[in-house]
């Protein structure tokens, strides 16, 4: 995801993040290894220290638990504000918090800066809105599973490696497995909503990575995140109106975005600081299967063996796509 940017940020501790469907800063950081094998390398030499300690991977692990029981908390929600309240109220209140924390500097950026902060919000809003309608009509780990193939998909048209349509078709088995062999067994709109919210994610790594290059530790974050709140706020109003004022909804939407977004934000960065970027990114790529454990736990969506094969199926394809770079980034180093 993050080119350059990232890289130089990472190497002082700081990166910018947002959020994906699952809202996590590290998720996004595991998509730029994914996607870009030469700033996987330099992020391998840059983290190298702490490698085998198992605090750095307690934190990652205990980031993507974050994300994932965040939006499952998120999917009991929507009965009361609906899928695109519920987002207004997660990217509003996540923004604010933001905003309070980084206080970024408003004056001194350029017109392109601006405009790349737009379209990292933009691409924010829309993959939350999709992936939120999708979480209402799919089980969560399917939606998760859907949405980690924008990131995937990209990793392989950028490495442009034979070895990466393997994991592509793995990928796109899982799926079909998934979908018992037509979608027949979930909603296609809702699977629309998740192949979308993937495309999203997508353009949003992009954006991301060009944002880390502009604004300084996580100013681009706070940023995007205030124009993704800005963006989503006249569709939450639309669907769920006044309720977005009740103050247990309030306060239940804070709990969402501290688990989605600040939480997860802060312990991934404290991973990445005695991680090896490689390890962090194969650690990120069992977020569907963590999502599939909190849609069980939380909303009691369970699982078929077909269901459990297909989430294993991507979660190897994007572990597979992951060493993959590692090893082209390890070569050109």
């Amino acid at each position: 995801m993050d080119e350059g940017g990232t890289v130089s940020r990472l190497r002082g501790a700081d990166a910018t993040a947002g959020t994906g469907g699952r809202e996590s800063a590290g998720a996004e950081l595991a998509a730029a290894a994914v996607a870009l094998p030469e700033a996987t390398g330099e992020l391998e030499h840059g983290t190298r220290r702490g490698r085998g300690s198992l605090g750095p991977v307690a934190l990652v692990v205990a980031g993507g638990l974050s994300v994932q029981f965040g939006a499952a908390v998120a999917v009991l929600l929507m009965p009361r504000a609906g899928a695109l309240g519920v987002v207004t109220l997660r990217l509003v209140l996540a923004a604010v918090v933001l905003l309070l924390v980084c206080r970024p500097r408003l004056r001194g950026h350029s017109r392109a800066s601006w405009g790349t902060v737009l379209a990292f919000g933009a691409a924010m809003a829309g993959m939350n809105m999709l992936f939120y309608q999708a979480a209402d009509r799919i089980p969560l780990g399917a939606a998760v599973t859907l949405e980690v193939l924008g990131p995937l998909a990209l990793s392989v048209i950028v490495s442009r490696r034979l070895i990466n349509l393997l994991w592509a078709g793995l990928a796109l088995g899982g799926v079909v497995l998934l979908g018992g062999g037509g979608f027949d067994r979930l909603d296609p709109v809702g699977a629309a909503f998740a192949l979308g919210a993937g495309a999203m994610w997508a353009a949003y790594i992009v954006f991301s990575a060009r944002t880390g290059r502009r604004f300084p530790q996580a100013d681009g974050l706070a940023l995007a995140m205030a124009v993704g709140a800005v963006l989503s706020l006249p569709f939450g109003i639309a669907e769920a109106g006044g309720k977005l004022l009740v103050p247990s909804l309030i306060g239940l939407g804070l709990l969402v975005a501290l688990m989605s977004s600040v939480l997860p934000y802060t312990l991934e960065l404290l991973a990445l600081r005695r991680l090896p970027a490689p390890t962090f990114a194969v650690l990120m790529s069992l977020e569907p299967a963590i999502a599939a454990t909190a849609g069980f736990l939380v909303l009691h969506q369970a699982l078929s063996a077909a269901d459990a094969l297909a989430i294993a199926l991507v979660v190897a394809a994007s572990m597979g796509a992951v060493r993959t770079q590692v090893g082209a980034g390890n070569r050109t180093a």
